[in-house]
């Protein structure tokens, strides 16, 4: 495995800090995940392949504790708003060092996400994803109706601008460490992140010239304007997306699209596009037109299957249940990605109807191997940092 021998600390939060703890544990880190004590159950379903240690670190033992565990570990992973780690006594310089003073763990890499830049007037406010899409510039260039924009789920700030980047930055630092011996603060933040990995259309957008992204929302080749680049309703409610861009490509979806149709509806509709109208934007109103009640003359999987196994850019549109036929894992969730050959990648945590990891799960498992005495033990669960029995370690 990739990151094997590599040990996490993952304080416990929502979306982008658990998926960027997922990936690392995915290839091979050893993820413990904190959690807050005296809590039965926990709304995060990204905990494949970890552990959970439920502690306090507000009470003097519970933060003795973490700061021992954060010692032995390679990567600690903060999901809170600026200042909460320092308050608590665990922010980077304690580890790392400041001001020419050593810290306890100089190889650490602290890791943090938050969802504004942490300079500007917004770095101190509340946010979720749509909001973080909105300050990076890329939701207003996002395809929805004709009076506003529409929002990918969640996905692109929390997941692909946050989590992802942010298990980017922890690997390149694990890289760097190994010249340099020292850790380093990884900064994360989901206005910008949004927009590294939405660089193609803001650069296009920026730079009007190319054409790609120089019209309104949603006049564009990419962004729905485009017939030949869209969704389409078919006669059962299901949806085909097209998106033959190439000319050939739209040659080959015209031919097998126009046989495909009823021969009254080429009869009653009288016009027949042929590769002029593909980038005669004129033509763009008429030819989506065409395609709109030509998808509604048969169904989903009859258009999948005329498509199949052609160059038209045509496929249906699966739903989640129906897309795990194409898990070459076997497995109902989301397999890690990417493969790597020479690794086997763990989904040993993934079990159909396990969901959640609950807090505090493998406390004495963690704690053992830290070391800790069974008279150190019962101080944790004396000062209320951890809830448990009176069990040996």
């Amino acid at each position: 495995m990739a990151l094997s021998g590599v040990k996490v600390v993952e304080f416990a939060g929502l979306a982008p800090g658990p998926f960027a703890g997922l990936i690392l544990a995915d290839y091979g880190a050893t993820v413990i995940r904190i959690d807050k004590p005296f809590s039965s159950s926990s709304s995060d379903i990204l905990c494949r392949n970890k552990r959970s240690l439920a502690i306090n670190p507000k009470t003097p033992s519970g933060l003795e504790v973490l700061k021992k565990l954060i010692v032995s570990s390679d990567v600690l992973i903060d999901p809170f708003r600026p200042g909460v780690m320092e308050r608590l006594g665990l922010g980077p310089e304690v580890f790392l060092g400041k001001d020419g003073k050593s810290g306890l763990n100089k190889r650490l890499i602290y890791a943090r996400i938050v969802g504004f830049p942490r300079t500007g007037s917004h770095k101190d406010m509340a946010g979720h994803d749509i909001n973080y899409l909105a300050l990076s510039g890329i939701l207003s260039m996002l395809p929805g109706s004709l009076d506003r924009p529409s929002f990918p789920l969640n996905l692109l700030a929390d997941f692909a601008g946050g989590g992802l980047i942010c298990a980017l930055g922890i690997i390149l630092a694990l890289l760097e460490r190994k010249s340099t011996g020292h850790g380093q603060v990884v900064n994360a933040d989901m206005v910008s992140g949004a927009r590294y990995v939405s660089s193609f259309p803001i650069i296009h957008r920026l730079n009007p010239s190319t054409g790609t992204f120089a019209g309104q929302r949603g006049t564009n080749l990419l962004d729905g304007g485009a017939p030949f680049y869209n969704i389409y309703t078919c006669k059962d409610g299901g949806f085909m997306s097209v998106g033959c861009l190439e000319p050939q490509f739209f040659t080959t979806f015209i031919e097998h699209f126009v046989e495909a149709l009823p021969g009254d509806f080429k009869q009653r509709y009288g016009w027949t596009p042929d590769l002029s109208a593909q980038y005669d934007r004129k033509e763009w109103p008429h030819l989506k037109e065409f395609l709109e009640l030509g998808f509604k003359t048969r169904t989903r999987d009859e258009w999948g299957a005329v498509f199949m196994g052609t160059d038209a850019c045509a496929v249906p549109i699966f739903t989640p249940e129906e897309a795990t036929e194409l898990e070459s894992s076997g497995e109902l969730h989301p397999s890690p990605h990417p493969r790597i050959s020479s690794h086997n990648v763990s989904t040993s945590g993934s079990r159909p109807g396990e969901l959640h990891l609950p807090p505090g799960k493998h406390n004495e498992e963690i704690l053992g191997e830290l070391g800790l005495t069974n008279t150190e033990y019962q101080r944790l669960i004396e000062d209320g940092a951890m809830e448990g029995s009176r069990s040996k370690l």
